[in-house]
């Protein structure tokens, strides 16, 4: 039977939502692999806008929910409305939206909160046994959603692996094209583009951590 799984973005753009090679290839290797997808986000107004051109921000409003749908393609929903007894996995994909809208890591760092509707969509699945997969810098998430102990990787930034650190999670360095595997949460990390260089090096581990989030999916 096709597995359900649920992808939460942040945006449209690397630097103000989510990074759009990461949440394709994404959708890419979920659909090779014959999965269901249904894209979400919440419906709040982003931390602010970025001219991905000249990397200034702009004197503008967007909100996250209109602008991830660009990446889906219209087919979004509020993340209000994810379900977790409709889905057998959740994907997370990075981008500073990560940072920006999903929580207020890049303003708060260690003391960041995560958007309640974000918080309590990802807890439905750790309560419910169900695997998650995060990439990039959507790990800063982890402690807070999976608690304390829990064990994944952005790579090997110092910056950020020490304040996952202080959040409560356990840090594993980690090549781009690996994933890191915390069997007890059945949480799946890779670090894509806080480390890939190019867009074949973010998929290796995009890659890997949909088929490992898949095949525990698959053996519930």
């Amino acid at each position: 039977m096709n597995k359900k799984v649920a992808v939460i973005l942040s945006g449209c753009g690397v630097y103000d939502g989510s990074e759009i090679h990461e949440s394709v290839i994404t959708l890419l290797r979920l659909d090779q692999r014959g999965a269901k997808v249904q894209c979400f986000a919440p419906n709040v107004t982003q931390l602010h806008v970025v001219d991905h051109y000249s990397g200034d921000e702009m004197d503008e409003t967007r909100n996250v929910l209109v602008e991830s749908a660009r990446i889906a393609r219209g087919k979004i929903k509020d993340v209000r409305e994810l379900h977790v007894g409709d889905f057998d996995a959740l994907i997370m994909p990075g981008g500073f939206g990560v940072a920006k809208n999903l929580s207020d890591f890049a303003l708060s760092g260690a003391n960041c909160t995560i958007q309640p509707d974000v918080l309590n969509a990802a807890q439905a699945f750790v309560k419910a046994d169900k695997p998650v997969g995060l990439m990039c810098i959507s790990p800063v998430l982890a402690a807070q959603i999976f608690g304390k102990g829990v064990v994944c990787t952005i790579g090997n930034d110092h910056e950020t692996a020490a304040a996952l650190t202080q959040m409560g999670a356990v840090h594993n360095e980690c090549e781009v094209e690996d994933i890191v595997e915390d069997a007890s949460h059945k949480l799946i990390s890779t670090p894509a583009y806080m480390l890939a260089q190019s867009i074949s090096e973010a998929a290796s581990g995009i890659n890997k951590l949909v088929d490992r989030v898949l095949e525990l999916a698959h053996a519930k």
